[in-house]
């Protein structure tokens, strides 16, 4: 005795589903072509013009020295490498931080938005001679690292004696 029926499926059914699949695929297809569009190169700034590699905007100089994987000194200021940083060579390959413990580098270096390093380029000469931006020179005024010569808490401060907002 049979119980269960053979699933057949309607006549109409099968055209249907290739009409779908092929609405599905043509609009996989145009999407790609306008997201393609719709993206832009990354930004830049031009030290090829120089003899060096392109760095992304906001990429800061300094002096860049390992004192043990992730702790880092940059500029003489203690400093930590993000998780997963990437240190890359003059050459364009990725240096393990633990071979360049010591020694004293003039870098390229971004931050991610904990204010860790995240990449880090050890420059070449030519690369060395293009101006910068460093920690001196901030490109945004808000970052915590940046010393501001406005007042400051020491924590020891009646909170009636705090400056209010816009003082």
């Amino acid at each position: 005795m049979n119980r269960c029926k053979s699933p057949v499926a309607p006549p109409l059914a099968l055209p249907a589903l290739a009409a779908l699949c092929a609405l599905l695929a043509a609009s996989a297809l145009g999407s790609t072509n306008a997201r393609a569009q719709a993206e832009t190169a990354p930004q830049t700034q031009n030290e090829a013009a120089l003899g060096g590699r392109n760095f992304p905007v906001g990429t800061l100089r300094g002096k860049l020295m390992v004192v043990a994987t992730p702790d880092i000194q940059l500029d003489g200021q203690a400093d930590r490498l993000a998780p997963g940083a990437r240190i890359r060579s003059a050459q364009h390959m990725l240096v393990m931080p633990a071979a360049i413990t010591g020694q004293p580098l003039l870098v390229n270096y971004t931050r991610d938005a904990a204010g860790l390093v995240r990449e880090v380029w050890i420059l070449t000469p030519e690369e060395a001679r293009a101006e910068r931006a460093g920690v001196e020179r901030p490109l945004l005024n808000f970052w915590p690292f940046v010393a501001s010569a406005g007042p400051r808490d020491d924590g020891k401060t009646p909170f009636d004696q705090l400056p209010r907002y816009g003082q």
